[in-house]
């Protein structure tokens, strides 16, 4: 039994007109542009070094370094982002609109964290630091995913709010 009015709920849009102009003003959308891809980047060549560890035993010092280099523009990316947020939506990490893939981000850093406090206490063999990183990188992915899945969804969301406007707009100029 489907509730009343549950097929007419619209969804809200991932930007009001507001948060859009703050968003498109900020140079803090730019720097998240940025980053964005160039940790992608440092990801993508992290996971290929810690598997060449963790397969062949060679590149020890290379695997680490790629991960701390990852870890600090995780954490740039973030201290940026909950700047960008706050800028946009009032507040510095939660925001209604992007709850989720906050939460998610925070479970990345925590593994990212413990891998770092790893590295000077080592209460970790390094064999399971370089798992511990993969961990991080896998739940990384999700939240790349989550960010790009709600970006689409905000840029189809535009898209079919300009079409709705230029057909509301076109109608009117024609009576």
């Amino acid at each position: 039994m489907q509730h009343a009015g549950a097929g007419d709920r619209k969804t809200r849009p991932l930007y009001t007109p507001e948060e859009r102009r703050r968003r498109d003003e900020t140079p803090w959308t730019l720097v998240q542009g940025i980053l964005a891809p160039l940790q992608f980047l440092v990801f993508i060549v992290s996971t290929w070094l810690v598997l060449r560890y963790l397969m062949t035993g060679e590149g020890l010092w290379l695997a680490h370094a790629s991960i701390v280099i990852k870890t600090l523009i995780l954490y740039t990316i973030m201290v940026t982002g909950a700047i960008w947020e706050k800028v946009v939506f009032g507040h510095y990490l939660f925001a209604k609109a992007f709850f989720w893939e906050d939460m998610v981000s925070m479970m990345v850093i925590a593994l990212h964290t413990i891998y770092m406090a790893s590295l000077f206490w080592t209460f970790l063999t390094v064999e399971q630091q370089m798992y511990l990183a993969l961990v991080a990188y896998a739940v990384y992915v999700v939240n790349a995913a989550q960010f790009l899945i709600k970006l689409r969804a905000a840029r189809l969301g535009e898209a079919e709010a300009k079409r709705a406007q230029a057909a509301t707009s076109g109608g009117e100029s024609s009576k």
